[in-house]
Formats: structure tokens, C-alpha cells, sequence
């Protein structure tokens, strides 16, 4: 059983397939606690969340109509039944994205026959919890998978320009930058990106903090 606390369908907000429609599946809990979390209500102990069983949530979605899935939280793979979810959807013909916060091995996930797309974080040094990452995790990303540096400083563009060199990871998946929302003039950013050359990387904005207020929840 999992434990969720939210299920609604949007749009993908980020990653490589933002602006898409997407049913989007929120499980309660995190292992980090980054200074800009913007979901700290979804990791409290007292939320409130249902139990639902990987047979129930595929069937939720098969009833929304979308083919886009996208599981978050939190951190998605803290649930004891992520795989037998992941596996359900993509059987039945959904397209799966586990946003994932990096500090969590993905080589189980990566091996697996039905392998779910990854939207994986480097957390950056003002996120307070850089020193949690699973290094190993940037050798098992492919083509469908992207890595998201969320900056709220020059620092950490300069530390996601190393990170993103030091293991090629243009060459292997999708790069993107995004500010810290309200901690960065987007411009610097930018501007950053220019002076450093840093072809095949994306500068994204959180879609649906422009579209809706941006503590607006179940969007």
C-alpha cells in the first residue's frame, strides 16, 4: 500500500514534457528537507493521506483518460509498492515520471523491464542538503531522463556548471536550471548561462506557479 495525500490531473509544470496534461499521484514523506521546499505540508506526519494499493491507483488512472503519469511527493520511492505501480502503468500503456530528489539509489528502478522515466534533483548547496546525494545515480540515467538543478544562488550555478561537466550529462540525458521561486532574478540565470556556454541545457520556469498562485495546491 502507498501512502498518498494528493491525486489530481494538470499539467506537467516542469521536466521534459511541461505543458502536457499529466495525472499527477503525491505520496506523503521525504527523507530531506530542503531549505525551499514548497510541499512541506505533504511530508507532515499528520496530513492526512489514504492507503491505496498499486491495483487501485492504476485504475484511478485509467480512468482520467491521460496517458502522462507523474508520481511525486515528497519523494516517491520511499513507497514500499513504487514498483509494482510503475510496472501496472506502463503495461497499460502509460508513459511513467517519478520525480525523485537524488538521494535515493535509482538502480533497481533503472534495471527494471518496465523502466519509469526519471526527473531527478541535484540538490544544490542553499538547499541545505547537498551531502545527501547518490552520486552513483548520474551512471544510470538515459535519453528519457532528466536531471534538475533548482537554484537560488550563483553559487549553485556554479556548482550545477561543475556537476553537469564533470559527468557529461548533457551527452546523456536532459539538463535543466531553474530558479528558486522568489530567490533569483531569472535574468542572472540567464545571463550565467550565456557567459559559461552551457549549450544543451534548458532554463525552466514551474509552469503552474504562473498559471495558478503558486501555493496553490493539487495543480
Amino acid at each position: 500500500m502507498a501512502l498518498v495525500v494528493e491525486k489530481f490531473v494538470s499539467i506537467n509544470g516542469e521536466g521534459a514534457h511541461a505543458g502536457e496534461t499529466a495525472a499527477f499521484i503525491r505520496f506523503r514523506g521525504c527523507n530531506l528537507s530542503c531549505s525551499y521546499c514548497d510541499t512541506k505540508w505533504a511530508n507532515c506526519d499528520d496530513v492526512p493521506y489514504t492507503n491505496e494499493s498499486a491495483e487501485e491507483l492504476t485504475e484511478w488512472v485509467r480512468q482520467t483518460g491521460c496517458i502522462n503519469v507523474t508520481l511525486t511527493g515528497g519523494e516517491p520511492l520511499l513507497q514500499k509498492d513504487i514498483t509494482a505501480l510503475t510496472e501496472g502503468l506502463i503495461r497499460s500503456g502509460c508513459r511513467v515520471e517519478i520525480e525523485t530528489n537524488g538521494s535515493i539509489s535509482l538502480a533497481d528502478y533503472a534495471a527494471a523491464v518496465y523502466r519509469p522515466c526519471f526527473t531527478m534533483d541535484y540538490k544544490l548547496p542553499s538547499s541545505g542538503m547537498e551531502k545527501f546525494m547518490d552520486m552513483g545515480n548520474f551512471t544510470l540515467l538515459e535519453k528519457h531522463d532528466t536531471v534538475k538543478f533548482v537554484s537560488g544562488t550563483i553559487g549553485d550555478l556554479e556548482k550545477a556548471r561543475q556537476i553537469i561537466e564533470e559527468y557529461s550529462l548533457t551527452d546523456k540525458c536532459h539538463v535543466y536550471i531553474s530558479p528558486v521561486f522568489g530567490s533569483i532574478d531569472t535574468a542572472e540565470i540567464v545571463s550565467f548561462m550565456i557567459k559559461n556556454n552551457m549549450n544543451k541545457v534548458r532554463l525552466q520556469l514551474q509552469l503552474h506557479k504562473y498559471i495558478w498562485p503558486p501555493d496553490k495546491r493539487g495543480v
